[in-house]
C-alpha cells in the first residue's frame, strides 16, 4: 500500500511540476534558514563547555555602588586570588589571567606581532583544560619567564610543536622566554582565547584597587563528586568585604558575584570583559526568527495545497466512490507531503551548505554543516523532514479527505468560509512577521548610522594611533615629535597611555575634595595619562581652566584635568583648585584640578561617558601610544612619513597603526553583522510571505472563476477585477501593519536600551515598513489577479 502511495504521489508531483517546484523551493529556503540558525545557536550555547571541570569553574567579579555612581567590572586586583583561597576552604584552586602579555615576538629570524598573549598563574592548567602536545602541564608555567605556545603559533615560529619545546623566544627589549609547552589551539567557542601564555610571577601583587586582571575559581566538588552550590559560598562574601575591601574603598555598597564559566559568553556584559561576548537575547531572537521562517514555509505549503484542492477534489470523489476510506485518503496526501518535504529537505541542506561560507563570514564563526557528526546530523535532518511533513501536511490531508463523495464528484468543496478565514489568518501572521522584520531592519540601520556619525567630542576622522613597543623609543619622543611636525602633512602629535575607542581604559579609586574635606570612600574613575599636546591634537575643548604645560615641570606631580561628567558626579560648583587623592605603586599621591575638559567619548556608544581623570605620565615608559593628527587629503603622504619616522626610531618593530574612527567602528561590528543577517532574514521572510500570498490568491481566483466570467460579460474591466481580488488582501496587510508596529517598537526599544546613546524610533520607520509591505503584497496579488481577469469568460462560464 505504501509503495503505491509513493508512486501516486510521485506521479502527481511530477504532473504539477510548477506547483511542486514552488512548494519545494519555499520549504527548502525555510529549512536551510532554520538549519543555519540552529548551527549558530548551538555554537553560542557551547561556549567553554569543552573544559573538563567547567561545571565547577567560576569567574570572580564585583559591583560597587555609591551616591551618584557605580562600578560593574569583570577585572580584579592581584591580591584577591590568594586572599579568597586562604579565607574559603570551598575553593580548590585559583588562577589569575592578565591579558597584556602580547607584542612583537621573535624566534631566530622569524618576527611577528602577537597581541593575544596573556600572563597567567602556574595553576592555569589545573583549572582549565588545554591538551598538551609537548611539555608537562604541571610544571609548564612554574618558573619565571616561561611561555606555553598554541600549536598555531609554535608552527609559525618553529615549524612544528616538537621543534618549539625548549627554544627561546624574545619579546620587546630582547626579553627572553623559554618555551616549556605547546598546547592545542584554543577552541573558537571559548570566551578566553590566546595564542600563548606567559608565566605570571607567583608573588606578583598590586594595590587592592589596581584592577588589571581576571580571577577564576575552581570550587571543590562535594563528596558525591557533584558540582558545588556557589550560593552557599556567595553568602559568606560579606565577611571578605569587611576584612579586605572596606579598609581600602570605604563604606560603599559592595557585591561579589560568582559567574559560572559557561554563562559568561551569553550572560555577562560588564566593563572590561576579556573579549567580545555574545548576547542571550540575540540567540533567542535568531531562534525565534528561524522557527518563524520555518513556520511560514509550512503555512505556505498548506495554503498552496488547499489552493489546488479544486483540481484534486474530483480525484477524491472517485477514490471515495470506489471504496477508499478517509484514513486511506489522508495517508495518500500525507505520503505526498512527506515525499515533497524529503526532497525539500535535501535541497535545503544543499542550500545551507552552499550558503554556509557567507553565513560564517557574517557571523564571524567557522561553523560546519556536520558539527554534530555525520550520523547525528543525518538523523536530525531526517527527523526534521518527517516532523515538518507531518505538521504542514496534516491540515490539507484532513481537509481534502473530509469532502463528501457526491459534492466531490461534482467538483464542489462546499462551504469553506471557516477554512478561508483560517488561511487569511495565516497570511496575516506571515505579514506581521514581515512588517516587524522590515521595521527592525530600518531601526537598526538608523542606530548604526547614528553611532558612526555622532560627534564624539574630538576629531576622530583624521587621527591615528601608533603603538611604541620599545621603552627606549619612548624616551626619544620629543625628537620623534619634532621630526613629524616638521612636515606640513601633520597637524599635531601627542602621546598617551592607551588608545581610545577600544573599550580598555583603566580605572582607579580616587578621593575628592568636597566642602574642604576629602571623601571617606573612593570613587572608581576612568584614568588616561596624556601629555600636554593631547588636547590640541585631538581638538578637545577646555571648558574651564588651563591645559597641562610642558613649561611647568610641577604639573607632572601636582596637576590633573577632569571631564564634565566627573564635575557633575562630585557636585563641584567651582572645580578649579580642588584636591584629588589616589594611590600609586610608590604610595599616596595628591593633585589639584587645573582644568575641565569637554566630555568626549573614550568608549563606544553602548557605554555612557563616565567620570575621567587626565594625568601627565609619571615616566616616559607610560606614554606608549602616539596620537597623530593627519592633514585632510594628505593621508597617503602622512602614512609614508609616519612609517619612515617610526622605523628610524624603532627599527625592527612591526609598524601598525589604527585610525580612531576605525577603532570605534569595530565596537559595532557585532551589531553590523546582526543587521546584515536580519536584512537577509527579512528578505527570506518576504519571499516566503509572497509565496503564501500567491497561494491564497490562486485559491480565491479559482473559487471566483464563474463570478469573474459573469462580471466580464457584464462589462467589468481588468482593472476593476484586479481591484476586486486585491482589496481583501490589502485589508489583511493593513491589519498586519497595525499588529506588527507596536510589537516591533517594543522589541527594538529593548535592543536600543543596550546603547547609552541612541535614536528614538519615529513613525516614519513603521510607515515605510507598511508601505513596503503593501507594495510587495500588491505586486504578488496583481500577478495572479491580472491572469484571472484576462481569462476568456467563455471558459469560465461553459457548462460542466
Amino acid at each position: 500500500m505504501f509503495t503505491n502511495y509513493v508512486k501516486i504521489a510521485f506521479r502527481n508531483l511530477w504532473k504539477n511540476r510548477v506547483y511542486s517546484g514552488i512548494n519545494v523551493f519555499g520549504l527548502a529556503v525555510g529549512l536551510a534558514t532554520c538549519l543555519l540558525i540552529a548551527l549558530y545557536v548551538a555554537d553560542e550555547l557551547s561556549y567553554d563547555r569543552h573544559h573538563e571541570r567547567a561545571n565547577r569553574i567560576y569567574r570572580f567579579v564585583h559591583r560597587t555602588q555609591w551616591d551618584g555612581g557605580d562600578m560593574n567590572v569583570a577585572i580584579t586586583s592581584a591580591p584577591y586570588a590568594a586572599a579568597l583561597k586562604q579565607m574559603y576552604p570551598e575553593i580548590e584552586q585559583t588562577v589569575r589571567v592578565f591579558r597584556e602579555g602580547g607584542g612583537i615576538i621573535q624566534a631566530g629570524q622569524t618576527k611577528l606581532n602577537a597581541d593575544d598573549i596573556v600572563f597567567a598563574d602556574a595553576s592555569l592548567f589545573k583549572v582549565f583544560t588545554h591538551p598538551f602536545l609537548a611539555g608537562d602541564p604541571n610544571t609548564a608555567l612554574s618558573k619565571p619567564q616561561s611561555i606555553v605556545l598554541t600549536n598555531d603559533l609554535a608552527t609559525r615560529l618553529f615549524g612544528s610543536a616538537t621543534n618549539a619545546l625548549g627554544k627561546t623566544v624574545l619579546f620587546e627589549n630582547n626579553f627572553p622566554n623559554l618555551v616549556t609547552g605547546v598546547i592545542d589551539d584554543v577552541p573558537a567557542n571559548s570566551h578566553l582565547t590566546f595564542s600563548a601564555i606567559r608565566s605570571l610571577k607567583a608573588d606578583y601583587t598590586s594595590g587592592w584597587q589596581d584592577f588589571t586582571l581576571y580571577t577564576y575559581l575552581l570550587l571543590k566538588a562535594d563528596r558525591s563528586g557533584a558540582a558545588p552550590d556557589p550560593a552557599k559560598l556567595s553568602a559568606k562574601f560579606p565577611a571578605f568585604y569587611k576584612r579586605y575591601v572596606k579598609p581600602e574603598m570605604g563604606d560603599v555598597k559592595y557585591t561579589i558575584t560568582l559567574q559560572p564559566l559557561t554563562s559568561i559568553h551569553l550572560h555577562s556584559n560588564l566593563d572590561y570583559e576579556i573579549g567580545p561576548n555574545g548576547n542571550s537575547q540575540t540567540v533567542l531572537v535568531f531562534s525565534l526568527i528561524g522557527g518563524l521562517i520555518l513556520l511560514l514555509a509550512g503555512i505556505n505549503y498548506m495554503n498552496l495545497a488547499t489552493a489546488r484542492s479544486i483540481i484534486r477534489i474530483r480525484e477524491v470523489g472517485v477514490r471515495q466512490a470506489i471504496g477508499s476510506g478517509r484514513s486511506q485518503l489522508a495517508g495518500l496526501f500525507l505520503t505526498e507531503t512527506l515525499l515533497l518535504t524529503v526532497v525539500a529537505t535535501s535541497v535545503g541542506v544543499l542550500l545551507a551548505y552552499a550558503a554556509l561560507p557567507i553565513f560564517n563570514q557574517l557571523t564571524g564563526k567557522s561553523l560546519s554543516i556536520w558539527r554534530f557528526g555525520v550520523g547525528y546530523s543525518l538523523l536530525a535532518v531526517l527527523g526534521f523532514a518527517l516532523l515538518t511533513g507531518l505538521l504542514s501536511g496534516t491540515y490539507p490531508a484532513v481537509f481534502l479527505s473530509g469532502s463528501r463523495t457526491v459534492a466531490a464528484l461534482r467538483g464542489q468543496l462546499g462551504n469553506q468560509a471557516g477554512t478561508l478565514r483560517f488561511r487569511k489568518l495565516l497570511v496575516t501572521g506571515q505579514f506581521v512577521v514581515t512588517v516587524a522584520l522590515i521595521a527592525a531592519s530600518g531601526i537598526i540601520y538608523q542606530q548604526l548610522r547614528y553611532t558612526l556619525t555622532k560627534d564624539l567630542g574630538f576629531n576622530k576622522e583624521q587621527v591615528l594611533t601608533v603603538h611604541l613597543h620599545n621603552e627606549q623609543t619612548r624616551t626619544q619622543l620629543p625628537a620623534m615629535k619634532a621630526q613629524l611636525l616638521g612636515s606640513s602633512v601633520i597637524n599635531g602629535v601627542a602621546a598617551a597611555s592607551n588608545p581610545i575607542g577600544v573599550n580598555s581604559l583603566g580605572s582607579s579609586g580616587y578621593f575628592f575634595e568636597v566642602d574642604g574635606k576629602m571623601t571617606q570612600s573612593t570613587r572608581m574613575t576612568k584614568t588616561l595619562q596624556v601629555d600636554a599636546d593631547f588636547l590640541p591634537t585631538m581638538e578637545i575643548k577646555l571648558v574651564q581652566g588651563r591645559n597641562f604645560s610642558e613649561a611647568n615641570p610641577a604639573d607632572r606631580a601636582n596637576a590633573i584635568l577632569v571631564n564634565e561628567s566627573l564635575v557633575k558626579a562630585i557636585g563641584w560648583q567651582n572645580p578649579l583648585g580642588k584636591r584629588v587623592k589616589f594611590f600609586t605603586k610608590d604610595g599616596p599621591a595628591e593633585r589639584r584640578v587645573v582644568g575641565v575638559v569637554r566630555d568626549f567619548h573614550t568608549h563606544s556608544l553602548q557605554h555612557k561617558i563616565e567620570p575621567l581623570a587626565l594625568q601627565l605620565p609619571p615616566s616616559p615608559d607610560e606614554q606608549d601610544n602616539l596620537y597623530i593628527n593627519v592633514r585632510a587629503g594628505q593621508t597617503r603622504a602622512a602614512l609614508a612619513l609616519i612609517e619612515k619616522t617610526y622605523r628610524q626610531f624603532e627599527p625592527g618593530s612591526v609598524f601598525d597603526y589604527q585610525f580612531l574612527d576605525q577603532n570605534f567602528a569595530k565596537q559595532y561590528a557585532t551589531e553590523q553583522k546582526q543587521s546584515q543577517l536580519l536584512l537577509i532574514f527579512t528578505a527570506l521572510a518576504i519571499l516566503i510571505a509572497c509565496l503564501g500570498l500567491f497561494g491564497l490568491t490562486t485559491f480565491m481566483a479559482e473559487q471566483r472563476t464563474k463570478e469573474i466570467g459573469v462580471r466580464k460579460v457584464l462589462g467589468a474591466s481588468v482593472t476593476s477585477i484586479v481591484a476586486l481580488l486585491s482589496k481583501d488582501f490589502l485589508k489583511l496587510v493593513l491589519v498586519a501593519i497595525v499588529i506588527a508596529s507596536p510589537l516591533a517598537n517594543y522589541a527594538m526599544t529593548k535592543w536600543l536600551n543596550t546603547f547609552a546613546y541612541k535614536i528614538t524610533p519615529g513613525w516614519d520607520v513603521f510607515a515605510l515598513a507598511g508601505i513596503l509591505a503593501i507594495g510587495i503584497a500588491l505586486i504578488t496579488v496583481s500577478f495572479q489577479s491580472i491572469r484571472a481577469a484576462l481569462t476568456n469568460p467563455v471558459k469560465s462560464l461553459r457548462s460542466e
